[in-house]
Order: structure tokens, then sequence, then C-alpha cells
């Protein structure tokens, strides 16, 4: 029996047995064996050929899978989102409440403080999108500012007030306040949708397959890569006390054009790139922006007011000392309480 027709008789045969089939693949080896250093065979030699081409095959085949999953791993990194439209929280009785149950989870858990995110960077974000350039970024502003008149659109007029009640989570990695009421997340929704559309249609990558559900998070564990290896996932008893608690109400008024990555401001809110003001907002209450222009401005009065000061009295110095009438006058004045 040849070593290719005895390979095919081995191949072929089904034993019930692990030993006769250790004994069988033994034999078969010494026969390969004696025929490679004995006998020379032509059938030997296509039998290394057809396990050659296999291997190279697979190889071939493993290699190409390889790169391709790389490409994708590769791609998907390249559009992961870096831009997003924010709607800032400015309340101080939300933030207030959020940093009492932030507070509160630390005490029993220390560890969750790399978790939480800060009052200055509390928003609830409506749209997502990726930006790979400068550009970009001037087409996602243009889109935007074209945005307002569509949302106002939607608002008719209005103020939109979100009042924010109770805590859920996304798989106990993220921890956020919900909406009070499912109209003003119908109302966010449609605004999303409408934003979402009209960047899309300037050619930017906004939004994601997964349904829209706002929601304001103020923990979440991705925060930290090493707190992610010691906790891996945020127990709902820490907070259970506060998981129908009212925290307040915000009223949407602007929208921001807001970066990932790029650095924060100094008040901890994201590097924005521009905003729109919808609605009406309640009272004729100011917005931080404009605090900040008012207080400017007073500061501006302030040194403006003392610059004067100070040159007047530095003016009235120099008379007294060159001789200047203001100097005579005080001299006539004194010769005059003498007599």
């Amino acid at each position: 029996m040849g070593c290719s027709a005895f390979y095919l008789y081995v191949a072929g045969s089904r034993p019930t047995h692990v030993g006769v089939v250790f004994l069988t693949v033994y034999i078969f080896l010494l026969i390969c064996i004696y025929k490679i250093n004995v006998l020379p065979s032509p059938s030997l030699p296509l039998v290394t050929s057809t396990f050659e081409i296999y291997f190279k095959k697979r190889r071939k085949r493993t290699t190409r899978r390889k790169t391709e999953e790389d490409d994708q791993t590769k791609k998907k990194k390249q559009d992961q989102p870096n831009y997003f439209i924010s709607l800032p929280i400015t309340n101080p009785e939300i933030t207030r409440g959020i940093q009492a149950v932030q507070d509160i989870v630390v005490q029993k858990d220390h560890r969750l403080s790399q978790a939480m995110i800060r009052y200055g960077s509390l928003h609830v974000t409506l749209l997502v999108m990726h930006l790979s350039n400068e550009e970009e970024v001037g087409t996602a502003v243009r889109a935007l500012l074209e945005s307002k008149d569509a949302v106002e659109e939607l608002l008719q007029g209005k103020h939109l007030d979100l009042s924010f009640q109770g805590i859920d989570d996304f798989r106990n990695q993220v921890v956020f306040v919900k909406f009070a009421a499912s109209h003003h997340t119908a109302a966010l929704t449609e605004i999303s949708e409408t934003m979402k559309k009209i960047f899309q249609e300037k050619g930017i990558l906004a939004g994601e397959n997964r349904a829209f559900k706002p929601h304001l998070t103020f923990m979440k564990l991705s925060k930290s890569p090493e707190l992610r290896k010691q906790v891996k996932k945020i127990d709902p008893h820490l907070y259970e006390n506060f998981k129908s608690h009212y925290f307040g109400d915000e009223t949407l008024y602007r929208l921001d054009l807001c970066s990932m990555l790029k650095k924060k401001q100094p008040n901890g809110y994201y590097h924005c790139e521009s905003s729109i003001t919808v609605g009406e907002k309640n009272g004729a209450e100011p917005d931080d922006a404009e605090l900040v222009s008012l207080s400017k401005k007073l500061v501006e009065n302030a040194v403006l007011k003392a610059v004067q000061q100070y040159l007047e009295e530095t003016q009235t110095k120099n008379r007294q000392t060159d001789g200047s009438p203001v100097k005579t006058e005080e001299a006539a004045s004194g010769n005059k309480n003498e007599k």
C-alpha cells in the first residue's frame, strides 16, 4: 500500500477507540518516514504539495481577515462622535440637588468620585456628530445657525420648561436624572430629529443608530479607565433614596455646538464653537453671557473713574509745585487770614 493510499484509508476509516487512532497515525508516520528515506515515491511530493497549498491558502485567508478587521476598527474609531449639540443646565436648584446625590454616593463608595460629572459640565445631549477638520466644524456652525428658525417654529414662540425628576441608569454603567413628563421627551426628540436632518443635508455625519433618549448624566464609569478595572457596575442602592426625587425645572433657552475633546472652559463647561438662543426666557433674568458682559462694563467704569481721579490729583500737585494760579490764590488767601 502506498503512503498516499494509506493516508486516504486512514482518513476514511472511523475507529471507535482512541488507542486505535493513535496506533494508526503512528504506523502511517513510520511508513511515510520509511518511504522518504528509503523508497522514493512519486506520490509523496503530491501529498506534501497538497498540504503546503492548503496551509498557504489558510494563512492568506487569516491575513486578509485580520487586515479587514483592522480597517473596520480604524474606520470605526475615525467615525466616533467628537462634537455634540448641548442643552446646558444652568438652574442652581438642579445642580445643587445633583451635587447632594453625588456627595452621598461618594461617602458610601469613595472610588466613584472619579465617575462624577462636575456641575459646570451638566447638560442634555440632543445630537452627536463626527467632524474631521475645521472646515467641517465651520459647516456644522452654519447648520446650527440655520436650525434656529426650525426650532423656533417647533416651539411656536413659547418657552419650554423641562422638569427633572427621578434617577435611572444604563446597564449600571451610566446614572442619570430623568425627565418628569413624557411630553418633554417627545418635544426634545422632535427638536433633535429636526436638527439632525438639517446637519445631514449639509453632509455632516450626525446622529446615532440607537433610539434617542434625552437624559441628564451625572455619573458614569467610562470617565476613568482605571476605575472600570475596579468597579464593574454602579450599585443602585447607593442612590435609592433619590430615585423619585424632584430636582427642578430647566428652560430651553440656549443650544451649543460643543467639542468632546478640546479643552474645557474655566467654569467646567465644554469648549463651545457656536450657540443659538431659542424660545423665551422667563422674566427678565439675565443669562451667564449677559452677567459676564455687565460685570465687564462695571469693572471698566470703575477703572476709568479711578484713572480720571488719579489724573486730576496729579495735575493739582503739578500746579502747586510750579507756582501755578492755584498756588498764588492759596497764598493770597493765607495772607488775608493773617490780617
